[in-house]
């Protein structure tokens, strides 16, 4: 059973996978998988957003969550000290990932000696330092004790575009130089303050897909341990072609172990349990698929109002029919229509099971292919929708 090289999606390197399949049994196998399958979808990944009143932290969360200022369930912003307490943001495409907006360290409630014990240290995944101008002495009092504790953390200079417009208002310098010279002036601050190697990122919060957003997100890719990095990967906004193409590799990881779970249920000669397994296989792989990708009705919605493209100029440019829809089994049977085959070898899969001694591993065989055939389908085309929508919204 192959069909392109399956990666580090191999159903041997799973725990007990291996064993239960030179065992033939292939009911463990089966659910060996879909326990790391399950896992891999629920992984949490809490990101601590800390920094001065007035530095930009709430429209940052709010901006990666796709969400306005102004919008139920956002981040409250202003140029006072608007969070008194270790506030959390769940994204809403997956509440397992949290963004915690917690109160500048040495504030007379959260001073800097007890600032870490406070705030809950021990459930950050990694820190993000913000300011609007420089970075100060309490900045980097946090660093280096998030250095001593042995986490990750990334200084993020934001509000980037009120700086290149002022510096344009005032000189005939290029976009390139300002950013330069805010760049090099963050670090040599840092470096005069005793960071050793500070790792600076410009941005505009309500220009994420320019600027330093995507390198902070390769930076965190190869820094985050696998599960953690996908999982942060499946909610980061599309800003360019580059993300899109992240997440579709990423998914595709899954096609064989999907595959592979549906073949093993087409060993259990029961009329229609492979079937019946193939779509709840289905349903749940493409639902993430759609959100991972923005292409669910919400994460568009949130996406015409944050770019002032209508909703429906959006939706009119996706051609793939899972898009911002309910995914039912009504509407696998349409999509497994369009794949000119697929249908006849789930029929095929139902009568050849049932032949002695060679019906099964044809039935496995057929069951693998028609689920990687469909899943593959849709996630190329999932891929290419994302890309127009994109296009689109930058237009």
């Amino acid at each position: 059973m192959s069909m392109e090289d399956p990666d580090d999606s191999c159903p041997e390197q799973i725990p007990g996978v291996k064993e239960a399949l030179k065992n033939n049994d292939t009911a463990g196998a089966a659910k060996r998988i879909k326990e790391y399958l399950e896992k891999q979808t629920n992984v949490s990944l809490n990101i601590a957003i800390t920094g001065e009143s007035g530095a930009g932290k709430s429209t940052f969360i709010n901006a990666f969550r796709g969400i306005k200022n102004r919008d139920e369930g956002a981040a409250p912003t202003g140029v006072t000290e608007t969070t008194s307490e270790v506030t959390p943001y769940p994204h809403p495409d997956n509440p397992n990932v949290t963004l915690w907006d917690l109160p500048g360290i040495g504030t007379k409630d959260f001073p800097a000696r007890k600032y870490l014990k406070l705030v809950g240290f021990d459930k950050y995944d990694f820190f993000l330092i913000i300011s609007d101008t420089r970075f100060r002495e309490n900045d980097v009092k946090l660093a280096q004790k998030i250095q001593k504790m042995k986490k990750n953390f990334y200084f993020v200079r934001s509000k980037i575009d009120n700086d290149i417009r002022a510096e344009e208002s005032v000189s005939d310098s290029s976009k390139e130089k300002t950013l330069t010279k805010i760049r090099d002036d963050c670090v040599q601050r840092l470096k005069d303050l005793g960071i050793e190697s500070p790792r600076v990122f410009l941005m505009s919060s309500f220009q994420l897909h320019k600027y330093d957003f995507s390198l902070l997100q390769e930076t965190l890719e190869t820094e985050l341990p696998k599960d953690k990095r996908d999982t942060l990967l499946y909610v980061m906004p599309n800003v360019n072609p580059d993300v899109i193409s992240k997440k579709k590799k990423a998914l595709k990881v899954h096609l064989y172990l999907l595959a592979t779970l549906s073949a093993a249920a087409a060993a259990v000669p029961v009329p229609g349990l492979s079937v019946a397994v193939d779509v709840a296989v289905l349903i749940g792989a493409v639902t993430h698929f759609v959100h991972a990708f923005g292409l669910d009705v919400q994460s568009l919605k949130r996406l015409a109002i944050r770019t002032a493209v209508s909703y429906t100029e959006l939706r009119d440019v996706i051609i793939s029919p899972v898009a911002a829809k309910e995914i039912t089994k009504e509407l696998f049977l349409k999509v497994f229509a369009q794949l000119g085959g697929a249908a006849g070898l789930i029929g095929a899969e139902e009568v050849s099971r049932f032949i002695p001694i060679v019906g099964i591993p044809v039935a496995m065989s057929l069951s693998f292919v028609t689920t990687y055939r469909v899943l593959n389908f849709i996630l190329n085309q999932l891929a290419e929708d994302a890309q127009k929508v994109l296009n689109k919204a930058l237009v």
